[in-house]
């Protein structure tokens, strides 16, 4: 700690901060969900960031296939001649009319069956890092690698299930759009109901995204099966509407930056690299979290409320939840008398040594080892009789035979109450 009045230059107190007495560091606990995102993107980004690239290793093939699609469309759409003439001109092309959205319908039929299997890759990725990040949520000491790979055993049961589930409908939405569009640019169909339609694909995928979500935060948190991780995700999308909207654009920053195109999407794809995912399952888990200490935790008995956080006490209390817990833990174990603390030990000052036995060894090295034996102990027990009467000791000692006397005094007049009883109920009965 710094010297009282030493004046402290600019870089200096940027690289030292304040003082960090008792109330310094009680304040900067973290006592709300916002606090502890802002504490752990801080405190720990090495480890995001190292989680993220982790990550990223699993999600290559996803990236890969959407390249892929992205060059094909490109592709398809420079070589086809997209006219609407026929017999002007030389060469003559034919009525294209809805070509280009047959072509994406095209791409996402190839496409999305081979994004379905690149997404359950990246599940694998999104177990083992929602793990981590969980962990974080909770304030629990973490080891990023061993970790990673721990969730990924523990989690990727429920993460396959859920993003086999989520991408199968997500297909089958974008199919139903792609599909729409050409009936709509082709002029086939009614106009009316494919534009119904197309809007009620695109909520679709909003719901079934939030519930993709909420699978994957109690799959994180809770051992549920399927369906009923099915049902709560489909509670808690619809019972949390707005949050939900309000956090999922918010943890969407990273893509919504590449979709912004220009400078932002250079911004997007930097951030994506370094800490992108980490920083949507941050968002995500710690908004989850409070959601289930308000709804599942603080509902059943024995349930685990506000991990991660230390809540003040009282208006403008500067002791936290977590101080006040550590002092009743410390009260407690010093209720307790010590064997260590109530007696003499005498410290390793000598040369009494234990006589250590040689490889090929006889009947008399084992009498040596049986006298090196009872020689310590003997000069053990000697030290403490010449120190029990010590004043520590007998301060120490003293502190738990009050206590000791009242229990006994206790139970003696338990038993003679009970004694009394009995003989009224013996006179009654009389």
């Amino acid at each position: 700690m710094a010297q009282q009045g030493e004046k402290k230059g600019f870089i200096a107190r940027m690289l030292e901060g304040k003082e960090r007495d008792e109330e310094y560091a009680r304040s900067t606990l973290p006592s709300n969900r916002w606090a502890l995102f802002w504490d752990i993107f801080k405190g720990r980004f090495s480890k995001l960031v190292i989680v993220n690239l982790l990550m990223l290793l699993f999600f290559i093939p996803l990236v890969a296939v959407g390249f892929f699609m992205y060059l094909w469309t490109g592709t398809m759409g420079g070589m086809y001649p997209f006219s609407n003439s026929i017999l002007v001109g030389f060469p003559a092309y034919p009525n294209l009319m809805g070509a280009p959205e047959q072509i994406n319908l095209s791409a996402t039929f190839t496409g999305g069956a081979l994004m379905i299997v690149a997404a359950l890759i990246a599940a694998v990725g999104i177990s083992g890092g929602m793990y981590v990040i969980r962990n974080m949520v909770w304030t629990e000491g973490i080891f990023v690698a061993n970790d990673f790979w721990r969730g990924i055993k523990i989690n990727i049961v429920v993460v396959l299930q859920s993003t086999l589930f989520y991408s199968i409908f997500l297909f089958g939405f974008f199919i139903s759009i792609r599909f729409s569009e050409y009936i709509i640019a082709s002029g086939t169909g009614s106009t009316v109901w494919m534009t119904i339609s197309m809007a009620i694909s695109y909520v679709a995928i909003v719901i079934f995204t939030m519930m993709y979500l909420w699978m994957l935060a109690m799959g994180g948190s809770y051992k549920l099966k399927f369906f009923q991780l099915l049902k709560n995700s489909f509670l808690m999308t619809f019972g949390l509407i707005f949050q939900n909207i309000f956090f999922v654009i918010l943890m969407a920053i990273p893509v919504i930056l590449i979709l912004l195109g220009s400078f932002f999407q250079m911004v997007g794809i930097v951030f994506m690299i370094l800490f992108g995912l980490s920083f949507m399952l941050l968002v995500w888990l710690d908004y989850t979290q409070w959601a289930f200490d308000k709804f599942i935790e603080s509902k059943r008995e024995g349930g685990k409320v506000n991990r991660g956080i230390y809540a003040k006490v009282g208006k403008g209390g500067s002791q936290s939840k977590a101080v006040q817990e550590y002092e009743a833990n410390l009260q407690a174990a010093m209720s307790v008398k010590s064997d260590l603390s109530s007696r003499p030990i005498k410290p390793i000052t000598d040369d009494l040594k234990v006589y250590e036995l040689p490889e090929s060894f006889s009947r008399d090295d084992l009498k040596k080892l049986r006298e090196s034996k009872e020689r310590i102990i003997e000069d053990t027990e000697k030290y403490a009789e010449e120190h029990q009467n010590d004043e520590k000791y007998v301060t120490y000692n003293a502190r738990f035979e009050k206590p000791a006397e009242e229990e006994d005094k206790k139970d003696k007049k338990g038993k003679k109450d009970k004694k009394s009883k009995k003989g009224d109920e013996g006179g009654d009965a009389e």
